[in-house]
């Protein structure tokens, strides 16, 4: 057992100091502090109680500067009041705590400025990788024609960017879209309005995409009145599910493309004295912590934010480690959480 130095005359511990008390070399010692499953256990050991004894605390700052790190990430999302994000963002820090890391939130509220500005931390090593919760890389972090030399510390997660080859953690939202759609067809609903998310977003075209496809493919006619555009928001949920109600022969349930704009769908419903779902079934997507305690209970495509986040962070450290990804596209499972807003067709 090294014994503690309790001189309080003494000078600042450096590693110097830690080796020659362990009988180690400092290489020896920078390896335990930085990579101890290279080194031998009472090596570790020897280490370590030096470090003790010595009061030794590792200059992080300086051994970033040495390596250009900053052993910070950033994850920028569209919209930091959206509760869906908060399970992505909350599976990203805890892989990102366990490996040293700090995670930099970075709202950009849609505004490409805003995601210009997140992304020029990036472009000036001010930060050693991005996470991007949307579909869209900042200006200036890729060339005009999309193929750089190389590619920065970059991982897209729930969407993709179409005709760029990025490490993608996403879902099916075609297949998750039409499987919903499907289950409400099942239920004996043909008049199923539809509220999109803003379709600059892939995500948005891609789940527009799946409950098209299970429209034409139960032999009905794809009616355009039946789709309207909102923009993820609460608000935007009420307004649209007002405009499918005001049509002269108006839909039996409503499929909002996020579970904000079904909470929206349930309120236009009530505010015209519709009951939910024995006038009209409404089917959310997302699962946010929310829906299960909604009246009635929200059912929902339930996709896995916090899977999502994990394996987004796992990938972005090989990136950061040049370490060899063993594939760019990664696709993680839904399932439809099936509650109390959506019920057979009356009458059926």
């Amino acid at each position: 057992m090294i014994a503690r130095r309790a001189d309080p005359a003494k000078k600042i511990a450096t590693l110097r100091d830690v080796a020659e008390l362990a009988g180690v070399s400092t290489s020896t010692v920078s390896r335990t502090l930085e990579r101890p499953e290279a080194v031998a256990e009472e090596t570790q050991r020897r280490v370590m109680e030096a470090v003790a004894a010595c009061g030794y605390t590792p200059n992080i700052s300086a051994r970033n500067l040495r390596r250009m790190e900053t052993r910070l990430i950033t994850v920028m999302l569209p919209d930091v009041t959206n509760p869906f994000f908060n399970e992505i963002v909350r599976g990203v820090e805890r892989v990102a705590r366990e490996h040293g890391y700090s995670v930099l939130l970075a709202d950009t509220e849609n505004l490409p400025g805003q995601e210009t500005a997140y992304g020029n931390l990036l472009a000036a090593r001010q930060t050693d990788g991005l996470i991007l919760l949307n579909g869209r890389i900042p200006n200036g972090l890729l060339p005009a024609d999309g193929v750089p030399a190389k590619t920065p510390p970059i991982v897209v997660a729930c969407e993709y960017v179409a005709n760029l080859d990025l490490p993608t953690v996403q879902i099916d939202n075609i297949k998750a879209a039409r499987e919903a759609t499907e289950y409400l067809l099942g239920l004996g609903h043909t008049r199923i309005g539809f509220v999109t998310g803003p379709l600059w977003s892939v995500l948005s075209r891609d789940r527009l995409h799946g409950y098209r496809d299970a429209i034409l493919d139960a032999g009905l006619e794809y009616d355009e009145a039946l789709v309207v555009s909102g923009n993820f928001s609460i608000v935007s949920g009420v307004a649209a599910t007002n405009q499918l109600l005001a049509l002269p022969h108006r839909p039996t349930a409503v499929f909002a493309s996020n579970d904000e704009m079904a909470i929206g769908a349930v309120r236009a419903a009530r505010d015209q004295a519709l009951l939910v779902p024995d006038d009209l079934s409404v089917m959310g997507f997302d699962d946010i912590r929310f829906a299960a305690f909604m009246d009635p209970p929200l059912t929902t495509v339930s996709q896995p934010g916090g899977e999502i986040g994990r394996t987004a962070m796992e990938i972005l450290l090989k990136i950061i480690a040049d370490e060899p990804i063993e594939r760019r596209r990664h696709l993680l499972p839904t399932h439809l959480e099936l509650r109390g807003s959506t019920a057979p067709l009356k009458g059926r």
